[in-house]
C-alpha cells in the first residue's frame, strides 16, 4: 500500500515551499512522489471556451484531457475525497503520496511552524503527528526538525514510510465503501488479528494477511 505523508500548517507558514524542497530530493533518491493539494474552497482547472469546459458544460460526468506527456482528469464528485480514498483511485505507481492540507484527515502529518507567523503548533500526537518543522525548537514527543533542513526532513520520511521501519497498516471495506480507521483502531486490529492468526497451524510470523467476509 502506498503510504501517505500530509504536510500542514497554518496560513503563510511555508508549506507549498517545503514541498517543493521535499518532492526533488525524494526523486534524487530514487522514489516516485505523487503530490495532493486539499482546497476548501474549490478550483478551476477547466477555464471557460475550452473544449474540456465545454465538455463538462455539455453534462459529462467527467472529462480526460490526453497528451503525449501527460493527461488531466475533471471529474464530478458528492462529497471531499478521504486521502485513502484518493490514493486508491488515483495513487497509481507512486512510492508515497505527499499531500498539503487535509489536516483533519487521519493519515501521518509533518507540521509547518514559524514562529514570526504563528505562536501555537496546529497538532498534536493525538492528531497523527509524526514530526515538525520548524525555526524554533518544540519538545511535544515528536521529532522537531530545522525548517531548512530538507535532508533530515527526508531522511526521516523514508526512515519511517519507504523503508524496514515502515508502519503496518490494514484497510476496512464494508459492502464495498473504504471505512476509515483512526490510528489507534489499526494499531488495536493489527494486534488482534496477526496475534490469532498467529496461532493456526501454518500462520506463525504472518506478513500479509487477506480476510473476506460475504
Amino acid at each position: 500500500m502506498i503510504p501517505i505523508v500530509t504536510i500542514v500548517g497554518k496560513s503563510d507558514s511555508g508549506k507549498t515551499t517545503l514541498i517543493e524542497k521535499i518532492v526533488p530530493e525524494l526523486i534524487r533518491r530514487g522514489y516516485r512522489v505523487t503530490t495532493v493539494k486539499h482546497d476548501l474552497h474549490g478550483f478551476e482547472i477547466d477555464r471557460q471556451g475550452k473544449d474540456s469546459w465545454r465538455h463538462k458544460q455539455a453534462g459529462a460526468q467527467g472529462v480526460i484531457i490526453s497528451s503525449p506527456q501527460k493527461i488531466a482528469l475533471i471529474r464530478d464528485v458528492d462529497k471531499d475525497m478521504s486521502l485513502e480514498e484518493l490514493r486508491d483511485a488515483f495513487g497509481g505507481n507512486a512510492d508515497l503520496i505527499l499531500a498539503e492540507g487535509f489536516k483533519k484527515d487521519i493519515q501521518p502529518k509533518i507540521e509547518v511552524f514559524r514562529k514570526e507567523e504563528h505562536q501555537e503548533l496546529l497538532c498534536t500526537e493525538e492528531d497523527n503527528l509524526v514530526a515538525i518543522a520548524s525555526n524554533r525548537p518544540f519538545d511535544i514527543g515528536v521529532p522537531c526538525l530545522d525548517i531548512d533542513d530538507v535532508k533530515g526532513i527526508v531522511d526521516l520520511i523514508e526512515s519511517k514510510f519507504l523503508k524496514g521501519d515502515r508502519r503496518e497498516e490494514i484497510s476496512l471495506r464494508i459492502n464495498g465503501k473504504r471505512i476509515p480507521l483512526s490510528p489507534f483502531v489499526e494499531r488495536f486490529l493489527i494486534r488482534t488479528i496477526k496475534g490469532m492468526i498467529s496461532s493456526l497451524k501454518g500462520g506463525e510470523n504472518p506478513q500479509k494477511l487477506e480476510i473476506k467476509i460475504d
